[in-house]
């Protein structure tokens, strides 16, 4: 995988690979200076065909998934409703398990509402597996 940091500075400035997925979105200027994060970079997930990286801000560190250390991934979500509604709050997630027998969860800490980064992580997996003659 190429360094991450490469990656994001890259994906900041652009243009970038066609084959990454880059997402971004401005920090809020009241939850940036509450959070004492508001002089930090904007937040940014990039997916290459390699992995995936996340840059939240200055205090988290790098959230970064090589596709290389995976032995399978899975979808998995659950659904809340409450009696007085008829909307229900879905949570998706992807289920990691490592070639050396570890287990993880993925969803991007920046963007969790928005399910494009979820799928953008299955379709890079998949084409990275593919491409490497494991499927």
């Amino acid at each position: 995988m190429t360094n991450p940091r490469t990656v994001l500075m890259q994906a900041s400035q652009g243009p970038v690979p066609e084959n990454w997925r880059v997402f971004t979105k401005k920090r809020g200027k009241i939850s940036g200076f509450l959070r004492g994060t508001s002089d930090d970079p904007d937040p940014l997930l990039v997916i290459t065909p390699d992995g995936v990286i996340e840059y939240k801000d200055e205090r988290k560190p790098l959230t970064i998934v090589n596709f290389h250390d995976l032995a399978a991934i899975a979808l998995k979500a659950t659904a809340r409703t409450t009696s007085d509604s008829m909307m229900a709050h879905l949570d998706v997630w992807v289920d990691l398990k490592y070639r050396d027998g570890g287990k993880g969860k993925w969803r991007s800490t920046s963007f969790s509402g928005d399910l494009q980064t979820i799928q953008g992580f299955i379709e890079a997996y998949g084409a990275h597996k593919a491409l490497q003659g494991r499927y």
